[in-house]
């Protein structure tokens, strides 16, 4: 195997490291890292790893919340030759036996916190991952000879599974370095910035477009274990956090907190650059923050993890002339939206947006059928429904399955959403289609409140402002909504809990 012009994830690291041995790579709890330390670190780790019998090309399960071990693992996998297999921690235990079963993982890592959970998986191996993090902490620093292709896999990325079973998109070195330049170009992301990580490593959007991007630049991150508003409300000004992602429902929270307009007069003057995706922003919502936050540029990064997993930026000076857009394509993308036939649609027309790109997966793992479907006629065919305007911005419609067919007219669950959240007592807003004997399903509004309101005066408003047909035939109201812990809204659940209530209720 010819790896002379071969380059894996960890190599961005690695070169940091060579480039600028002590500036500080991560702060995490009260420990920090330089690139030195971290970079031997990973390579202690993949030993270690190794040293169990693991051998290239395995897969390796990893149950965790944020921490710098997390990473380390992560970061070893890839050095190792090993694939690594990230798992939501609030998985359940069936689905936890899926991820793990599904892709052949031959050992789990694990934070203490889950160690019951990981018993429960014999006879697969477990290891505690604060064991893993102190072996790798100090020691020589082992030379590894272990040949690692940029084809090779570097991780199965399970799909959210907000809609069906989660698949596993099999992600190469190659596809991950390409999408990180994407990032780096489109995102602006600079070694100047201070960026905070606070959503969940094993989500794609967390690691791979923003930490693994920033540590191929040399920039100085800091990562906490979980987005609480409270605590971020006052960490971003206080740690002088100048770039900071999070989904919609986190932006969504801090804009709703009481702290927030005193925050944002005097605390956030650093936040230069603001990322939101995993989900569709509320309109009104970012409307709240672009004016809070006047010297802030907000960045729309959208896109799926089969595509590692940015796609397209609207950026800042973008945002005036068209808000609700989710920009064009990154470097590395190509796209073009087609109908039900698959022929080419025009400007303006609505069909679903497909990629053609050196970003992509390689298929699902152990599902050749899907892998087929997907990639039918030689582009990948995302399930989300936009139009594209005249200069090839994308406008996202809805994701296919959250089209609500109603009478035989498709109504966009987006366009319900945004109206609800102009109302003063709406805090948050999810509209799914629910079973109806007559219209085959109904449109169906589950809201958050910050004050009483009841479920007339709210399809009222709607009514008010949408078409008869597209207004809610039914408002629920509940204390949150669910979402996994990338803070994506889980529609499917919404409709399984729905699927028989009646109207009016509360949750």
């Amino acid at each position: 195997m010819d790896l002379t012009h071969a380059s894996t994830v960890p190599d961005v690291l690695r070169r940091s490291a060579a480039r600028v041995p002590e500036r500080t790579a991560l702060h995490f709890a009260d420990r920090r890292w330089t690139y030195r330390a971290l970079d031997a670190a990973v390579t202690r780790a993949a030993a270690w790893l190794l040293a169990r019998g693991l051998r290239p090309g395995d897969r390796v399960a990893a149950l965790g919340r944020n921490s710098d071990g997390y990473l380390i693992l992560f970061l070893a996998c890839g050095r190792a030759g090993l694939v690594h297999v990230p798992v939501n921690f609030h998985a359940t235990a069936d689905e936890l036996r899926y991820f793990t079963a599904q892709s052949g993982s031959s050992l789990l890592l694990h934070d203490p916190e889950f160690a019951a959970a990981a018993a429960a998986l014999a006879p697969l191996p477990t290891a505690d991952l604060d064991e893993l993090r102190t072996a790798a902490s100090a020691g020589p620093v082992p030379a590894l000879d272990v040949a690692v292709a940029d084809t090779d896999l570097a991780q199965l990325l399970y799909t959210s599974g907000t809609t069906a079973a989660p698949k596993g998109a099999m992600m190469t070195h190659r596809a991950l370095l390409h999408e990180y330049l994407s990032a780096i170009t489109a995102l602006d992301l600079t070694e100047r910035d201070r960026p905070l990580h606070a959503l969940p490593l094993y989500h794609s959007a967390q690691l791979h477009v923003f930490l693994l991007p920033y540590l191929a630049l040399g920039a100085e991150n800091r990562l906490i274990a979980a987005p609480d508003p409270a605590d971020l409300l006052g960490r971003l000004p206080r740690e002088q956090v100048t770039s900071f992602f999070a989904p919609p429902t986190v932006w969504t929270a801090l804009l709703n907190h009481p702290d927030f307009p005193a925050a944002a007069a005097a605390g956030l003057t650093r936040l230069t650059k603001a990322y939101y995706g995993a989900s569709i922003m509320p309109a009104p919502v970012l409307a709240g923050l672009r004016a809070a936050l006047p010297a802030t540029g907000f960045y729309n990064a959208f896109g799926q993890s089969e595509a590692g997993p940015l796609t397209c930026v609207l950026r800042p000076e973008e945002h005036a002339e068209r808000p609700d857009s989710a920009g064009r394509p990154v470097l590395f993308v190509e796209v073009k939206v087609v109908d039900e036939e698959g022929a080419e649609v025009g400007p303006d027309r609505v069909g679903e947006v497909l990629y053609r790109s050196p970003q992509l997966c390689t298929g699902y793992w152990g599902k050749p059928a899907e892998t087929v479907a997907a990639f039918d006629g030689g582009w990948f065919h995302s399930g989300d429904l936009v139009r594209r305007d005249a200069e090839g911005y994308l406008f996202v419609v809805d994701r296919l399955k959250d089209v609500i067919n109603t009478g035989g007219v498709l109504v966009s669950s987006r366009e319900v959403e945004d109206v609800l959240y102009g109302h003063p007592a709406v805090a948050e807003a999810a509209v799914i289609g629910t079973p109806h004997p007559r219209w085959v399903e109904a449109v169906t509004a589950v809201v958050v409140v910050r004050e009483p309101v009841g479920a007339e005066e709210l399809i009222a408003y709607a009514r008010e402002r949408l078409p008869g047909y597209k207004a809610p035939k039914a408002v629920h109201f509940a204390t949150e909504l669910p979402k996994n812990a990338s803070g994506k809204l889980l529609k499917r659940e919404l409709r399984e809990r729905l699927g028989g209530s009646a109207p009016g209720g509360a949750d």
